[in-house]
């Protein structure tokens, strides 16, 4: 009997050759930017150069938000113990879930499950939305994706969606998010931001990734901002020092513009 193997669609190793879903990486490397080539990985084809530059832009958007962050915390805590980088960095990842960066994927849940009930209905959006967050709230069901601990309006998201409205991305699941927003101020008596998770999880819903790759995105961009804090950590500060979790100051650059065209 034949042993089993690994079978994979992704990458074709040869000796002296790398194929990713069929293109040699030394022909990639160079010419698309690092969202074209999660893109590729993800998806099986190249993205147009509008869609690589709203996956360069999503994995920006979520690569740091400073230190006191729970992957960020875990993170310099771990290398404040002596561990290695990538130790340090997979005690991060390991504190992505359901209410830190997990909330792509529920988000990414709640705007199909609305989206496909106004098709079904032949609603408009702010009456689907209404309808099914009279229903979540008689469920006791908390939208992921909404409310933020810091921002009253998150600036991640608003420049997601502006970039989805210029590449021509912006569809009926960014329309649902916004009506979903309304619809909980109406229900709630609160008007809560659509943090970068919700923002990440409609513009993915419009590029048509299933919910179950969202958190993904997280962890991909999130990787590069705890490479960061613990090197800054291990590097800046004394091993196992006594601090609040909360206590957090800024001593970088001040505020710079960015011109480049």
């Amino acid at each position: 009997m034949a042993e089993q193997t690994w079978k994979t669609a992704i990458t074709k190793i040869e000796p002296n050759k790398v194929a990713v879903r069929g293109y040699p990486i030394d022909e990639l490397m160079g010419r698309i930017s690092f969202g074209e080539m999660v893109y590729l990985v993800l998806k099986g084809e190249l993205p147009t150069p509008e869609i690589g530059k709203l996956m360069d832009a999503i994995l920006v958007s979520s690569v740091d938000h400073g230190a006191t962050p729970p992957s960020a915390l875990a993170a310099r805590t771990v290398a404040s113990g002596g561990a290695p980088l990538t130790t340090a960095i997979a005690g991060g990842i390991m504190t992505i879930n359901r209410h830190h960066g997990g909330a792509i994927e529920g988000c990414m849940k709640v705007l199909l499950e609305l989206v496909a009930y106004r098709r079904e209905g032949n609603l408009d959006a702010l009456t689907a939305a209404r309808e099914k967050m009279a229903e979540f709230r008689a469920k006791k069901i908390r939208v992921p994706g909404y409310g933020h601990r810091v921002h009253t309006a998150d600036p991640r998201t608003r420049r997601l969606f502006a970039l989805a409205e210029e590449t021509g991305v912006a569809g009926e699941y960014i329309e649902m998010a916004h009506a979903l927003r309304q619809a909980m101020k109406e229900t709630l008596g609160r008007d809560l931001p659509m943090n970068v998770d919700g923002g990440i999880a409609a513009v993915l819903c419009e590029l048509d990734f299933p919910p179950e790759l969202g958190n993904g995105f997280f962890a991909i961009s999130r990787t590069v901002g705890l490479t960061a804090q613990v090197y800054e950590e291990t590097t800046r500060e004394r091993p196992m020092r006594k601090i609040s979790p909360t206590a957090q100051e800024y001593d970088g650059p001040s505020e710079r513009s960015f011109d480049r065209q």
